[in-house]
């Protein structure tokens, strides 16, 4: 089958297509919100050499809003133009480890925590204080730590991307969800101030 994944939830974004007679087509670039060229330059490159996939996969964070949104519209475009399936995955289960605890931060004095293994959240993802989160991670320090930018309040944290190229490899075993449909995954309802 041949898969294409996006994933713009961090700081370092990735896409990947699985399939090709050459092997794993994978590009990482930048990704933040002044850089989203780099995206459309990468995922062009990887239709041009790959062709058009059967299943596109998306990370779906938890993490940049405007990543994760970018990445739907965009797969949502190329399924309407191809006919491709889609399916999301939680973007905090595509680290290249097998076990982890991941910690980001969801703003608002609180975290974002989940514990994985082999690309499956055992818990989570759910949201933390940052003192009951750090409790935690004191009193089970079994696995690493992973977070996707350095500001974390935390010791031992270790900073890691989500890649497009686990997405793919998710995707291929059957995870995640599949629809007509992509929704971001969000911990808490949007916060929206009116003018006052």
């Amino acid at each position: 089958m041949k898969i294409l994944a996006l994933e713009l939830s961090s700081s370092v974004g990735s896409v990947a297509f699985l399939g090709a007679e050459e092997g794993p087509d994978f590009r990482a670039f930048p990704a933040d919100r002044k850089n989203s060229g780099f995206f459309y330059e990468n995922l062009g490159a990887v239709h041009d050499h790959n062709g058009s996939a059967e299943l596109i996969v998306v990370g779906l964070g938890p993490g940049s809003y405007a990543g994760v949104r970018i990445a739907i519209a965009t797969a949502l475009g190329l399924r309407a133009a191809s006919g491709a399936r889609l399916r999301g995955v939680a973007s905090l289960c595509a680290i290249e480890r097998e076990e982890y605890f991941f910690v980001g931060d969801a703003r608002r004095n609180s975290f974002v925590f989940a514990h994985v293994r082999d690309g499956r959240c055992l818990e989570g993802p759910t949201l933390a204080k940052a003192e009951d989160l750090h409790a935690r991670l004191v009193q089970e320090r079994s696995f690493p730590v992973i977070a996707t930018e350095h500001s974390m309040p935390f010791e031992h944290v270790v900073v890691e991307h989500p890649s497009a190229l686990r997405l793919a490899a998710l995707a291929e075993r059957g995870d995640g969800e599949e629809g007509e449909t992509l929704e971001p995954i969000y911990l808490r309802p949007p916060y929206i101030t009116t003018p006052g």
